[in-house]
């Protein structure tokens, strides 16, 4: 590998809207986001999932569960 053309591989901080904090390594430094695991809402289950295709209710009746 060349020497002195990749950049700075460093521990940085990332600081997400709902205020958790995690150091993680990058070549940027310190990052802000908006949303994290802790607060996504995938992530938290809050979020549902929702079949408007009748989908599930197919596979079930064509797999015959309940």
């Amino acid at each position: 590998m060349k020497k002195e053309i990749h950049p700075k591989y460093e521990l940085g901080t990332v600081s997400c809207a709902c205020g958790n904090t995690f150091q993680v390594h990058t070549t940027v430094g310190d990052m802000k986001v908006e949303i994290c695991s802790n607060c996504h809402p995938f992530f938290t289950g809050k979020q549902k999932l929702v079949d408007s295709a009748g989908r599930v209710e197919k596979f079930m009746k064509k797999y015959n569960r309940k």
